[in-house]
């Protein structure tokens, strides 16, 4: 039996750290829950001698981690349903009209994590490209479900050091009238500098991340698809 200490310790509605983003960047930045095994998978994805056979390898397993988390922000409604011996369960079951946008290219390697927790989803893209003398972002292409204004979507990248390729492509959600706060930005690394302008730019967007620091994978993309 533990003390009336631990157990009010497990109570706490949330960890030190996930207090100290609330603090700096606002209630609606959530960082995935850390463990050694989280450490461990970020490590190897920095790690310039890993292989790019076990980058993928291990860099899908934490986008399943972190699509799983997004997924718990997402609404759920109650049901009940009836169980092999004839019992009744109350539980619970995603609101309808969730869908899931990547941002071309690297945000494509986050697809198929989003596919296996959701069979059925569809999926939207957005291509921003960066023009080579200004360095401006510029959204190239485009395509959604007709019906995004009144679905939740998860928007895919994994990699966001300056943070204009996601505030360009969430301009264009919302030139579109998806609604700011019915954004979840699905990300794997994230920079402070990056994490303050697009929660500066969009307060109402969720974002969940598994680090923030100031050091980013950018290789990310060519070491993934394999054009490093």
């Amino acid at each position: 039996m533990g003390s009336a200490d631990d157990l009010s310790a497990l109570m706490k509605p949330e960890c030190p750290r996930q207090q100290e983003i609330k603090e700096e960047y606002g209630s609606n930045v959530k960082l995935l829950p850390s463990n050694d095994q989280v450490k461990e998978l970020q490590t190897i994805l920095r790690d310039r001698n890993t292989s790019r056979s076990d980058f993928k390898f291990y860099a899908d397993r934490l986008i399943r981690l972190v699509i799983e988390e997004s997924l718990n922000q997402l609404p759920f409604t109650k049901c009940t349903v009836t169980t092999p011996t004839n019992e009744l369960y109350q539980g619970l079951k995603y609101q309808r009209g969730n869908c899931g946008v990547s941002i071309v290219r690297s945000g494509e390697a986050m697809e198929q994590g989003l596919r296996d927790c959701c069979r059925s989803i569809r999926i939207g893209k957005i291509l921003v490209e960066s023009d080579a003398d200004t360095h401006e972002a510029r959204v190239v292409y485009a395509r959604f479900p007709e019906d995004i204004a009144q679905r939740k979507v998860l928007l895919m990248y994994p990699i966001m050091s300056t943070g204009n390729t996601v505030i360009k492509a969430v301009a264009v959600l919302k030139e579109h009238n998806v609604l700011e706060e019915n954004i979840i930005l699905s990300n794997l690394f994230c920079t402070p500098v990056a994490c303050r302008s697009v929660t500066a730019a969009f307060p109402q967007m969720k974002i969940l991340t598994s680090e923030l620091h100031f050091l980013c994978p950018n290789h990310f993309g060519q070491k993934y698809f394999g054009t490093d």
